[in-house]
């Protein structure tokens, strides 16, 4: 099972879009973004347009096109970009309907419902508690450390 890296894409994306803001440039093109992300700009492309979706950026078309953040990142969540760019529930189960007459076959799903279900509400709760703006301070505080 390989990890999913559309939250950790988006949220490097958007920590070097409030970082470029900072220092003035408020429009990034999308082949500026994907060289730090060190990603396929059509790929970039494919986060940003989920995020734009989401309210989190924004595009200019045109003479100075490029990509904004459409708020503070102070009010941008980790929680807010989850929601953007994934689809899918942490946790699967069984593509196929376990056997039910075994009986670890027969329990097994609304045990793992409930567990799973704790465990994103705890993994959610942690991600609403932490801004876009909080992931730039520490990645820039460790590099002055």
């Amino acid at each position: 099972m390989g990890a999913n890296s559309r939250l950790t894409i988006a949220v490097h994306a958007l920590a070097w879009m409030a970082l470029a803001a900072r220092r003035g440039l408020t429009q990034m093109t999308s082949d500026e973004v994907a060289a730090s992300v060190n990603t396929n700009p059509v790929i970039l492309r494919r986060s940003l347009g989920q995020l734009r979706a989401a309210g989190l950026v924004t595009v200019r078309r045109g003479a100075g096109a490029g990509w904004s953040l459409a708020r503070p990142p102070e009010q941008i969540s980790l929680l807010a970009v989850y929601d953007a760019v994934e689809q899918d529930s942490l946790f699967g189960m069984h593509h196929t309907e376990p056997n039910q007459e075994c009986p670890v076959g027969r329990g097994i799903r609304p045990v793992l419902d409930r567990v799973y279900g704790d465990a994103e509400q705890a993994v959610r709760r942690e991600l609403d508690r932490t801004s876009v703006a909080d992931v730039l301070r520490q990645i820039l505080h460790s590099q002055t450390s």
